[in-house]
């Protein structure tokens, strides 16, 4: 996802991009490839806040990609370095903490614009653009599905487009569900319902997973009514049996056991395993994907109940031979140079939909090949 905010910073804005990463002979090579004094390489811990807040210092924006386990360490040293601050999502409860650093980022008149990818981010902005509308809000549902119509063999393991860490705790840590204006818990995948998207989409099956949204729209929109809140992804089905069986057989559990008379986690073990596995071999062919990333709001307008469906609708850049991750890549993009711009004014910590205005942040997306599509109920 990284990779792909560098691009669309490369292409879209004025903007020098330094690529910091851990692993220093990564990060030159895809400073290399792009052969421009703009973009260059620097090794970075950012374990070591101090060293990583020297490096950012004077910079305008930390764009923070790295595992959001490491959130907090990112966030200290922008505030050192007195940069402004976004990262692509804390899966609910390290957003949690993030926030707990508001003050902290308001009193430097900085902006940590947390949660900004396509779940969280554009999620919540189409949840806006709906509740904007309604003169109260009493449910929020956000809802990921997507299909590959490049039909490949397959891999064999459990190859993904992001952190496939995240992916497993999604598919382990118990999913946050506001029902009934209180927080709850459900169990992992759970919730599985049948939902009609646009084709070729077409019929998915999205389950609760833990992610951030619910951490902050039942907040946002409390003063309006807000009861329901959800989030649910529909993997790929061959992609979601294999998660469902790892959490049968206990490999995904956060339980630890003993073996041979050491205390292990499961799921360290399996992400040791999977750390070993070569990578897929690169598909030569174009990318072919559809994704609709939605909001679905139910609430009152002029007195009537009315439900709206909001859907980013996304197939790719083909110019940049990008497919659907460009929804979660391009945003962190989108609302730095917004920020710079002075489109979004807002300073402390704070999720998307409290300080990205809707209207250029999807304008921005329909540059980008994504558009917006709106129904009413």
């Amino acid at each position: 996802m990284g990779a792909i905010t560098l691009k669309d910073l490369f292409e879209t804005s004025p903007f020098d991009i330094v690529v910091a990463d851990y692993n220093l002979a990564a990060a030159q090579q895809v400073a290399d490839s792009y052969q421009s004094p703009r973009v260059r390489a620097v090794q970075c811990d950012v374990r070591d806040i101090q060293a990583t807040a020297a490096m950012m210092r004077g910079s305008f924006a930390v764009i923070n990609s790295v595992q959001y386990q490491l959130n907090l360490e990112v966030m200290q040293a922008a505030l050192l370095a007195g940069c402004h601050y976004t990262d692509l999502g804390g899966l609910f409860h390290m957003t949690l903490k993030q926030l707990s650093l508001h003050q902290q980022f308001l009193d430097q008149g900085l902006l940590a614009l947390i949660g900004m990818g396509a779940a969280p981010g554009t999620t919540n902005l189409l949840a806006r653009m709906a509740a904007d509308e309604m003169d109260e809000v009493h449910e929020i549902h956000c809802q990921v599905a997507g299909v590959d119509l490049n039909v490949g063999e397959d891999d064999g393991g459990l190859a993904s487009s992001y952190s496939i860490q995240t992916i497993l705790e999604e598919a382990s840590r118990p999913a946050a569900v506001f029902h009934k204006g209180r927080m709850t818990f459900v169990e992992a995948m759970s919730g599985a319902c049948a939902v009609s998207f646009p084709g070729p989409v077409g019929t998915q099956v999205p389950a609760f997973t833990i992610h951030s949204e619910v951490a902050t729209l039942p907040t946002s929109y409390a003063a309006k009514g807000l009861k329901e809140c959800t989030f649910a992804i529909a993997f790929d089905k061959d992609f979601t049996d294999k998660l469902r069986f790892l959490s049968a057989i206990g490999i995904n559990s956060l339980e630890p056991i003993s073996v041979k008379g050491q205390q292990v986690v499961p799921q360290e073990v399996l992400l040791a395993v999977l750390g070993r596995l070569p990578r897929p071999p690169a598909d030569p062919r174009p990318p072919s994907q559809v994704e609709v990333v939605r909001s679905r709001v139910k609430g009152v307008k002029g007195g009537r109940p009315v439900t709206a469906t909001v859907d980013l609708y996304v197939t790719g850049i083909p110019q940049w031979g990008l497919g659907t991750d460009v929804d979660t890549g391009c945003p962190p993009s989108i609302v730095i140079q917004m920020l710079a711009q002075g489109l979004i004014t807002g300073r402390g910590v704070l999720p998307a939909e409290l300080c990205v205005p809707v209207e250029p942040y999807f304008a921005e997306h329909a540059k980008r090949n994504m558009e917006v599509r709106k129904s009413y109920e």
